[in-house]
């Protein structure tokens, strides 16, 4: 259990308060429905052709955020809502071919938490299955999952034409889709499933972290022989900066890789990392900007890249053979974060929707996807807050 102080503790536990009676009344209005953005108040879905993106990767977050509330509640409306969005989910498993690395979030928080709360075969099920799909995109000859079936074209612009097809694209952002491969590993008795998290593990820290602990967003590789071609700016401000969301995923990720597999060079990564994204994000006043490396013009932030640093953070903290004092430096800031999205940035008006405002999904992006709630940030403040007040019920 981590340990905080009583005054921290006293925060926790009202927010927690806030939490449960925003999620109370979400749940009673959205349901089955599967947010993405909130805006004026409002969630709505990801929509393709104006019907709901079934593919789409931030799909999972929803049923997460009911499945957590579920297992402190055990309220049956978020069961329910819960499987409702598991049966939708099921024609992206049926038209499999639009999938990508991301199944990883989408099932894990679907369909393996579920599991582990209900014991429900049929989500077991389709957790698995995400899983076998997600182990197909394994490369051999590189080590490493391909990403993105067809890598948005602006992230291409001077990708040699012979690597634009995606085929050897990996993103930080698959970190956190590794916890499905070694989930299944687990259930199968299987370590083929680890071994490819692992090997993907490996080649990202290799190809995506530099050496004082920024990010690159995205390696570009020879899908023949895994050779790092280019690093593109992706979701971030150019090439060679550091988009605070792809940090946050990074650190997050290696620190989870370390749980699963023991292996000491993720831990050592994963605390590189942190001590970047602290250190960086202190100067911000603990709300991150979207990219550490961007002009100070226009003012852009991104307050969800702060909470999933702070889970991050906390998985770090509860880590084998990390000093005492690390710890408690990684809770610190981890509370220093979460502190500063709630002051400035909550809404906890139970008539609206959204809890964490001020989310932004790209540095270059359209307004409608720019300070904002946006699902993924919702779902990792809860995910910290809930550690924080003691549960056991670790997610990844």
């Amino acid at each position: 259990m981590l340990q905080i102080s009583s005054v921290d503790q006293q925060w926790v536990k009202t927010v927690w308060e806030k939490i449960t009676l925003k999620m109370s009344a979400q749940a009673d209005r959205l349901g089955s429905s599967i947010p993405f953005t909130a805006a004026n108040g409002r969630y709505t879905e990801r929509l393709l052709n104006n019907t709901t993106d079934i593919n789409w990767w931030t799909n999972g977050f929803w049923p997460g955020m009911l499945w957590i509330m579920y297992e402190a509640t055990k309220d049956e409306k978020y069961l329910k809502a819960a499987r409702s969005v598991q049966e939708k989910l099921d024609a992206a498993l049926s038209g499999f071919e639009e999938l990508h690395h991301d199944v990883g979030f989408m099932w894990t928080l679907a369909s393996v938490l579920d599991w582990r709360l209900t014991g429900d075969k049929t989500a077991r099920t389709r957790a698995l299955h995400a899983a076998n799909l997600l182990a197909g995109r394994y490369n051999p000859r590189g080590k490493f999952i391909r990403a993105w079936n067809n890598p948005p074209v602006m992230f291409a612009v001077n990708t040699p034409d012979r690597f634009k097809d995606g085929a050897g694209w990996i993103i930080a952002d698959c970190m956190m889709n590794l916890p499905l491969l070694y989930w299944a590993g687990g259930q199968l008795k299987d370590p083929r499933f680890s071994f490819i998290a692992i090997d993907h593990a490996c080649t990202a820290l290799k190809n995506l972290v530099r050496e004082d602990g920024s990010c690159n967003h995205i390696a570009v590789l020879n899908p023949h022989n895994g050779e790092l071609v280019e690093t593109p700016g992706g979701q971030g401000y150019a090439a060679g900066s550091s988009w605070t969301r792809g940090q946050s995923w990074a650190l997050y990720g290696f620190a989870v890789s370390y749980r699963y597999s023991g292996e000491a060079h993720f831990l050592e990564v994963a605390q590189r990392i942190a001590q970047y994204f602290c250190s960086e994000v202190s100067r911000y006043g603990y709300v991150p900007p979207v990219d550490f490396r961007a002009p100070c013009e226009p003012v852009l932030i991104d307050t969800s890249a702060g909470s999933i640093a702070a889970c991050g953070l906390l998985e770090l903290s509860c880590a084998d053979n990390v000093l005492k004092e690390k710890a408690e430096h990684y809770i610190k800031d981890a509370l220093s974060i979460l502190k500063a999205a709630e002051i400035a940035h909550c809404d906890w008006d139970v008539s609206t929707d959204g809890i964490v405002k001020m989310a932004t999904a790209q540095y270059h992006e359209k307004y409608e996807e720019r300070h904002l709630p946006i699902i993924y940030g919702d779902y990792f403040f809860i995910e910290a807050v809930n550690r924080l007040r003691g549960s056991d019920f670790i997610i990844w």
